[in-house]
């Protein structure tokens, strides 16, 4: 498969994730078939495209025609048939390894020979995703960056049995879709999150600790790192629910230095996620 071949982009998942990648892609000139269990679900994503859109419309990022043009080049649907005639898919669902191989399960039945199956995750094994699909030599990570629309990296990672010429590929379609992009080899948590986690769950127990409030510890990093936002509001941003899933995940591969926060599990029992439920560590209106 070469780039030139790709007409058409499959994504898995309606959600925040699935949602963006299926509008970078139709903003390309790609068509998209976004696919999720319900058609509330797609409905949900549908309205996500269209807020991320009128965001962009209003800085001059992308003009209105260009925005209706996009969005009438994605086609949503909860039947996997939906797509067979897809040249490359990208999974986007739950960070959770039996879903996700069911997912590509399904891919490798529904799909043509040719296609390539990539998957968003952040933590889990690319090799073992592969694993139960009959091609594991056309299967890649590409995991992007949240929000999509916005962030302009994507990692590319590599297992065990994936293909240079899938590798290719990958990384020729995301700078396609205008994003640059690094590469990992298939270790837990690849390079973001392995080094990311740790420093997130530090912040966390620095303000359960005492050594400073939440707002002048998210300062003391932005002024003191140049990072755009410090640990507790990224936390937020990405949900408290996906960074203890891949917190948990690191811990268990990787051992104690990965050990989730107490207050970040805390947070989350309460459901208190952060920005998408409005409650985190901070309040969202």
């Amino acid at each position: 498969m070469h780039l030139e071949k790709i007409d058409t982009v499959g994504v898995v998942g309606a959600g925040t994730m699935g949602n963006g990648i299926a509008q970078v892609a139709a903003t390309a000139g790609y068509d998209v078939v976004m696919r999720d269990m319900t058609d509330e679900l797609v409905a949900a994503g549908f309205e996500e495209i269209q807020s991320s859109f009128e965001t962009l419309v209003a800085r001059d990022t992308v003009t209105e025609q260009e925005a209706e043009a996009a969005t009438a080049r994605i086609t949503g649907t909860t039947e996997v048939d939906d797509l067979a005639d897809a040249d490359l898919v990208v999974e986007a669902v739950t960070e959770n390894m039996d879903i996700k191989q069911s997912v590509f399960e399904d891919l490798d039945a529904v799909c043509g020979p040719d296609t390539v199956l990539a998957s968003n995750t952040s933590t889990l094994s690319i090799t073992t995703i592969a694993s139960v699909t009959d091609r594991p030599e056309q299967v890649l990570g590409l995991h992007f960056m949240n929000p999509v629309p916005v962030m302009k990296g994507v990692e590319l990672v590599v297992g065990e049995k994936t293909s240079d010429e899938t590798v290719t590929l990958g990384r020729e379609f995301a700078h396609d879709i205008g994003k640059e992009t690094w590469e990992a080899d298939d270790k837990p948590g690849f390079v973001v999150n392995r080094v990311l986690m740790p420093w997130i769950n530090e912040g966390v127990r620095a303000y359960d600790e005492g050594v400073a409030d939440k707002a002048d510890i998210d300062r003391g990093l932005t002024l003191g790192t140049n990072v755009p936002m410090g640990p507790l509001e990224l936390a937020d941003h990405i949900g408290l629910d996906v960074v203890l899933d891949a917190s948990e995940t690191l811990y268990e591969e990787l051992g104690d230095r990965y050990k989730p926060a107490y207050l970040l599990k805390r947070k989350v029992a309460a459901g208190d996620l952060g920005k998408k439920s409005g409650q985190g560590f901070y309040d969202y209106d």
